[in-house]
C-alpha cells in the first residue's frame, strides 16, 4: 500500500519538474531572441554609420579631385598631383567603409544562422581581410608615388605599409589552409551556411527583379 501511494506522488513531482523546466526553456529562448534583436539593431546602426562615413569621404574625395583638375586654379602641377592622390586615398577608405558595413549587415543582420563554427569564422574574416589588404596595398602605392616626388626619405615608411599588406595576405592564406581541415569536421555547419547563402541570394534576386 505504501509503494502504491508513493508512486503517484513521485510521478507528480517529476511532471511538475518537467513542466517547470519547459517554462524555463521558453523564458530562456525569449531572452535570447530579445538579445539577438538588440544586437541586430546595434549592427544596423553601425552599418548606417559606416555608410555615412563612406559618403562623407566620397564628398571629400570629390572636393580633392576638383582641386586637382580645376582649370581656373593657380595651383602647381605638384599640388594638383597631390590632390589627385589624396582623392584616390579617400576613395579607397570609402570603399573599405562600404565593404565593412555590407559585411556586417549581411553576416550579422540578414543571416539567421548564428554559429561560431570555422565556416562562419572563415567567411567573415575573409571578407574583412580582403578589404584591409586591398586598402593597405593601394595606400602603399599612393604613398610611394607621393613620397617619391616630395620626400624620398619617407619611402621606407611606405614600404613598411606594403610589407604589412603582404604579411597579412600570407597570414590569411595560412589561416585558410588550416581552417579547411577544421571545416571538414563540421559538415552540418557548412551545409547550413550554404543553405543560408542560397536563401539570401534568392531574396536579392527577387528584390532586383521586382525593382523597375
Amino acid at each position: 500500500m505504501l509503494s502504491e501511494d508513493v508512486t503517484p506522488t513521485v510521478l507528480g513531482r517529476l511532471i511538475d519538474i518537467q513542466a517547470e523546466s519547459s517554462r524555463l526553456d521558453v523564458k530562456t529562448r525569449g531572452v535570447v531572441k530579445t538579445i539577438r534583436r538588440l544586437f541586430a539593431i546595434g549592427f544596423t546602426i553601425i552599418t548606417f554609420l559606416f555608410a555615412c562615413c563612406a559618403l562623407a569621404l566620397i564628398v571629400l574625395a570629390t572636393w580633392e579631385l576638383w582641386r586637382g583638375i580645376n582649370p581656373y586654379s593657380l595651383a602647381s602641377l605638384r599640388e594638383r598631383f597631390s590632390s589627385l592622390l589624396e582623392s584616390i586615398g579617400l576613395l579607397t577608405i570609402a570603399v573599405a567603409a562600404f565593404e565593412l558595413g555590407q559585411t556586417i549587415l549581411e553576416e550579422e543582420v540578414w543571416r539567421e544562422v548564428h554559429t561560431s563554427g570555422p565556416t562562419r569564422v572563415r567567411r567573415f574574416l575573409s571578407r574583412f581581410m580582403i578589404v584591409i589588404i586591398v586598402a593597405l596595398a593601394i595606400e602603399a602605392m599612393i604613398s610611394v608615388f607621393e613620397f617619391a616626388h616630395d620626400d624620398p626619405t619617407h619611402l621606407p615608411h611606405a614600404s613598411l605599409v606594403g610589407i604589412a599588406a603582404a604579411v597579412l595576405l600570407a597570414g590569411w592564406g595560412i589561416f585558410i589552409k588550416f581552417n579547411t581541415g577544421a571545416e571538414m569536421l563540421e559538415p552540418e555547419a557548412m551545409a547550413e551556411a550554404k543553405r543560408e547563402d542560397e536563401k539570401i541570394f534568392s531574396q536579392e534576386q527577387s528584390i532586383n527583379n521586382s525593382s523597375p
